[in-house]
């Protein structure tokens, strides 16, 4: 339930003065236990404005996320719902220190989807992957793993892992009946501008674009060898104690065969379906391991080297990682906040914010999306002793 994380070394005296912090890590099932703000000389109203935000800044998406998911891509040619959907609930959301609740609303254990913050889980299984030698490299070619055609051809034998992770592979092709010249367009052009443009060398360019991001969970499949739910439940979610609940959905048709077993490979996101349905509470056990370093209690999970290289900007945009953004100083900064904090960020709103500067973890769900700065801002201005 209970760590003790050391703190500073005085390398003069020859010895480390250990200044204790508590951490918590809830069991299973167990009511969250909460510790007042000023306990950690966190200032308790103005934690109360940033949870008041969240509350009157909801996501002005229908709630019929059906209806909000195609008219949200509605520019896309051909785009169809493939996979499950579910109407949401209102705003919720948490703020843990040190892995105690200091501040929540809304319902917590609703299971809603989350969209594309599903890609910091996906990447996550690639950690797995790579801490036990499934993956020998990032930057290994994926062809060499995944031989069946998917990564064939001049471009495609070009793709590593580490430019699938980082959403600049440029992949060209069809996977479960979408193109990906036709997964979030440019602005400019038409069909025939997309379908006929030469694709970007891998490496140069980041295109957020799904049936590239659902590759990558097609070739872990492959590599894993079985369904990447049953990965993430095994290797991840039980570990931390996360419920029964949440659930990883593919698109309906999405399936698989490997060792001559069908299964279903799931998406990367929700702009079709599907993709990742979890509540907060699950969210923020998530967080909570990636700001204790990959560890749960006594238990590395996910090694801290993966941790710090998937929040390592990318080349071609400072901003992301491994499916984690970054708030480094680029297009997506947000001002007055640490360069130190990443985040899972998902349509309509979904956030799980990471900022291990001030051992926080905060989960805001069906936050009015270019609100997030601002409401980020005050739960900042909270840390501040008072």
């Amino acid at each position: 339930m209970r760590t003790l994380l050391a703190g500073i070394c005085i390398l003069s005296l020859g010895f480390c003065d250990l200044q204790a912090q508590e951490y918590y890590f809830p069991e299973r099932n167990e009511i969250w236990q909460e510790k007042a703000p000023k306990d950690y000389k966190l200032d308790a109203q103005v934690l109360k404005m940033a949870v008041d935000f969240a509350k009157e800044n909801e996501y002005s998406g229908s709630r019929d996320l059906r209806i909000a998911i195609l008219k949200g891509f509605e520019r896309e040619p051909f785009h169809e719902i493939l996979g499950p959907t579910k109407k949401r609930g209102g705003p919720a959301g948490m703020i843990l220190k040190n892995g105690y609740l200091v501040a929540s609303w809304g319902d917590t254990k609703r299971v809603d989807m989350t969209f594309s913050v599903t890609k910091s889980f996906l990447s996550t299984i690639a950690g797995l992957a790579v801490d036990q030698k499934l993956i020998g490299n990032t930057s290994d070619k994926v062809g060499n793993y995944i031989w069946d055609g998917t990564f064939m051809g001049e471009h495609n034998t070009k793709i590593t892992w580490e430019h699938l992770l980082q959403q600049n592979s440029a992949w060209s092709g069809t996977l479960w009946g979408v193109k990906d010249w036709a997964d979030r367009p440019p602005k400019e052009g038409g069909i025939d501008d997309w379908k006929f443009e030469t694709p970007k060398e891998p490496g140069t360019v980041m295109e957020y674009n799904d049936v590239r991001v659902n590759v990558l969970a097609y070739a872990l499949t492959h590599v894993w060898r079985k369904p990447l739910p049953m990965v993430l439940k095994d290797e991840l979610m039980d570990k931390i104690g996360a419920s029964t609940t949440w659930r990883w959905h593919g698109y309906d048709h999405a399936w698989t065969e490997i060792d001559g077993v069908r299964m279903k490979s799931v998406t990367g996101g929700g702009h079709s379906g599907a993709g990742l349905f979890i509540s907060a509470e699950d969210m923020a056990r998530f967080g909570l391991l990636f700001l204790n370093g990959g560890k749960w209690k006594n238990s590395q999970i996910l090694s801290k080297e993966w941790i710090a290289q998937a929040t390592l900007p990318s080349k071609p945009n400072v901003n992301y990682g491994y499916m984690w953004w970054l708030n480094k100083k680029g297009a997506r900064h947000w001002e007055k906040l640490s360069e130190n904090l990443y985040y899972a960020a998902g349509f309509g709103g979904n956030f799980i914010v990471v900022d291990t500067e001030n051992d926080l973890v905060t989960v805001t769900r069906w936050l009015e999306p270019n609100k997030i700065g601002e409401f980020m801002r005050l739960v900042n201005a909270a840390t501040l002793e008072f």
